[in-house]
């Protein structure tokens, strides 16, 4: 799919970026993973969790340096394949791995007798803290205007 094909399904909408909103996603992404990484030895599944929610900030600050803005249900969904789009063929193995994160940590939520074994919560928060600091750094790429804040 295309940002062409998100307009259209009435997933996305454009929006102005708003670098000060933009670069606060960011920051709080990364004080996200820190908090998943400090709980991790004393409840892994919602140090995943919180590795998700890190992932999925990052990538709305991403979009929204992009000039849209998820909208509607599964916005959560929007964001994840939206992400993987933006990142292109070359960078599809973190789309992916977002994507499952995002899955697992979604089971975790509605099923609490689902538990994340402690290897798959250390695995899920290195590839959190890549795609965090990947996807932060093609935003600033894209919008110098993002280093000055």
């Amino acid at each position: 799919m295309s940002f062409k094909d998100f307009k259209e399904k009435g997933l996305i909408e454009e929006n102005p970026a708003n670098f000060k909103q933009i670069a606060t996603l960011q920051v709080r992404a990364m004080k996200d993973i820190t908090t998943a990484e400090t709980i991790f030895g004393t409840d892994p599944e919602w140090a995943y969790t919180i590795a998700f929610q890190a992932m999925l900030r990052a990538a709305k600050a991403l979009i929204l340096s992009e000039g849209y803005r998820p909208k509607g249900r599964e916005q959560q969904r929007t964001v994840v394949q939206l992400t993987g789009v933006i990142l292109g063929k070359g960078l599809k193995t973190l789309a992916i791995k977002f994507d499952r994160i995002r899955r697992k940590g979604q089971w975790f939520i509605e099923d609490i007798e689902k538990p994340i074994s402690k290897y798959e919560v250390e695995g899920a928060m290195k590839d959190a803290k890549e795609f965090i600091e990947k996807v932060i750094e093609i935003a600033r790429e894209r919008n110098p205007q993002l280093s000055l804040l």
